[in-house]
């Protein structure tokens, strides 16, 4: 039996960088769980999944419009330290999340710390970079 779109899989992973850096993996934990097809992991991963069956594994390479998108200049941005709160304490390097008015976050990371504004970065973390996943399908079930 192949996987297909509806049906709920275990998976094991390891994603990495073209460099070889591991960025995730869920191997020495429980497996990722999840409907195919129902949008919960990058595209191109559920599309590498299905057709899989259980105990196949397989190399997947995705480039960056099918993983984290590419970068975009525009998110990166000037802040005044006056529009956050008295307490934040900005150092270079940190990532933080910002709840948005429909229900979902906004992520940052700081990249230069000046005396009246802070730099920061709303890309993910992973855009712009084409990543290669290790997958083994687990176990199908309709």
């Amino acid at each position: 039996m192949s996987a297909k779109k509806g049906d709920k899989v275990k998976v094991h992973f390891t994603g990495k960088t073209v460099d070889g850096n591991v960025f995730a993996s869920s191997t020495e934990q429980e497996p990722l769980e999840f409907e195919l097809g129902g949008g919960a992991l990058l595209p191109g991963v559920e599309q590498a999944v299905e057709g899989m069956e259980k105990g196949d594994k397989k190399d997947v390479t995705l480039p960056p419009e099918e993983s984290f998108g590419e970068r975009h200049d525009e998110l990166v941005i000037m802040v005044e330290r006056s529009q956050f709160p008295e307490d934040f304490q900005p150092e270079i390097g940190l990532e933080f999340e910002v709840p948005q008015p429909d229900g979902s976050s906004a992520y940052f990371k700081v990249l230069e710390v000046g005396e009246d504004k802070v730099k920061l970065d709303g890309n993910h973390p992973l855009a712009g970079q084409t990543l290669t996943f290790e997958l083994e399908l687990l176990e199908i079930t309709a």
